[in-house]
């Protein structure tokens, strides 16, 4: 039996592991600097997301049919 060799995962290694802590750290920055932003903008966003999702998981009002 032969063995597919697989890339290691965006996280592995040193530099995986420092861009994940990056990542973190600019996540909890934009939430504790920008929460009232974006508890603002999430009614907003929700009504945003209804026709988002009928167009890219319905395809448009083309109709439910499987062909």
């Amino acid at each position: 039996m032969e063995h597919e060799h697989s890339s290691p995962g965006l996280f592995a290694g040193k530099a995986g592991i420092a861009l994940a802590v990056l990542l973190a750290a600019a996540g909890f920055y934009l939430y504790s600097e920008h929460r009232a932003h974006l508890f603002g903008a999430l009614p907003w966003l929700l009504l945003l997301a209804c026709p988002l999702m009928h167009i890219f998981m319905h395809h448009g009002h083309g109709g439910h049919e499987h062909k």
